[in-house]
């Protein structure tokens, strides 16, 4: 099925990043993704995914543009309908919102209804290009304002949000009925988010009081204490690793912090299969070091706060 995607702007890269590694991109924009996906379930795992559209056109970000390409669509619906238009920061178009509204009211024939419509037809404009959909699907929130650390039954300070880490599990490539390793699981929220879209989830830390925990927050997840430079598991036998590495002095940490960073990576490189993709946040830039033990597919910066920089590597 040939939809619009419309990404969330909360981050430059990561929102186009984790649909990528799981579906075909034929083209894309500012906030805008042309993609094919198998059905429409397959959106409920993106976290920063806004909206989907079935794709019907597109055309140059013009007036006259849009109007020969809404005319040759001749669209008919029997069900009250109304147009809605999104502009991209780099949108390039100067026909106001509201009139391009007006002429998805015109030129396609039906019943108009502006407060109780059946079916939305929208353009979202990017780039100088207007592309054309019906709404099929939007992103509830809800779950994830649910899934908060501060409503668990178990919490600790410093840990990302459910969206955030959707978001890095998708980046894996993980498909479901694969397993995900987090190596430093802290409260387990990586290991919730694997679970919700079908994936067997590991989780170890070397603090017990974290194991403890993470077992009250995910009843099911598959969890122990064991030392991330000595995992409990054989050679090639987890398909992906998406772990925030610990950084600060509210962790345990036994000995040097570079050293426990280069004996996990080589651990997570033993353990993971050939040609799997795995996900590591760090706060310190620790490329150099990485790229000696893995191929570095992907690198990304978000900034948390004035004294807080997550660095998100994607390593294969």
């Amino acid at each position: 099925m040939k939809l619009i995607l419309e990404l969330s702007g909360e981050h430059p890269n990561i929102p186009l990043e984790e649909v990528k590694a799981i579906i075909p991109v034929y083209d894309q924009n500012t906030q805008v993704l042309i993609v094919d996906a198998p059905d429409l379930n397959i959106l409920e795992r993106f976290a920063y995914t806004h909206a989907a559209m079935r794709f019907l056109g597109e055309c140059a970000a013009d007036k006259e543009s849009f109007v020969r390409m809404l005319t040759d669509m001749a669209i008919t619906s029997s069900e009250p309908f109304c147009g809605r238009v999104k502009k991209m920061v780099d949108h390039g178009m100067d026909t106001p919102s509201a009139d391009l509204e007006r002429l998805i009211g015109f030129y396609v024939n039906g019943p108009v209804s502006v407060s109780t419509p059946t079916r939305v037809f929208r353009a979202i404009i990017s780039g100088g290009r207007c592309y054309f959909g019906e709404l099929l699907w939007e992103l509830d929130r809800n779950p994830y304002h649910s899934r908060k650390p501060g409503n668990r039954p178990f919490f600790h300070p410093g840990v990302m949000m459910p969206r955030m880490i959707r978001a890095l599990v998708n980046m894996s490539g993980a498909i479901k009925g694969e397993w995900i390793l987090d190596p430093f699981c802290g409260t387990g929220g990586t290991l919730i988010e694997a679970s919700l879209i079908g994936c067997p989830a590991i989780g170890t830390d070397a603090d017990i009081e974290m194991i403890q925990g993470s077992r009250k927050n995910l009843t099911y997840a598959m969890t122990g204490v064991a030392d991330a430079r000595h995992l409990p598991f054989p050679d090639a036998s987890i398909d992906h690793v998406v772990s925030d590495l610990p950084y600060g002095q509210s962790v345990v940490i036994v000995g040097n912090l570079f050293d426990l960073y280069r004996q996990a990576l080589q651990e997570i490189r033993r353990v993971v299969k050939p040609g799997k993709r795995s996900v590591l946040v760090t706060h310190q830039d620790i490329r150099p070091l990485a790229e000696q033990i893995f191929t570095i597919n992907g690198y990304y910066e978000q900034r948390v706060h004035k004294s807080l920089t997550r660095r998100i590597l994607v390593l294969v």
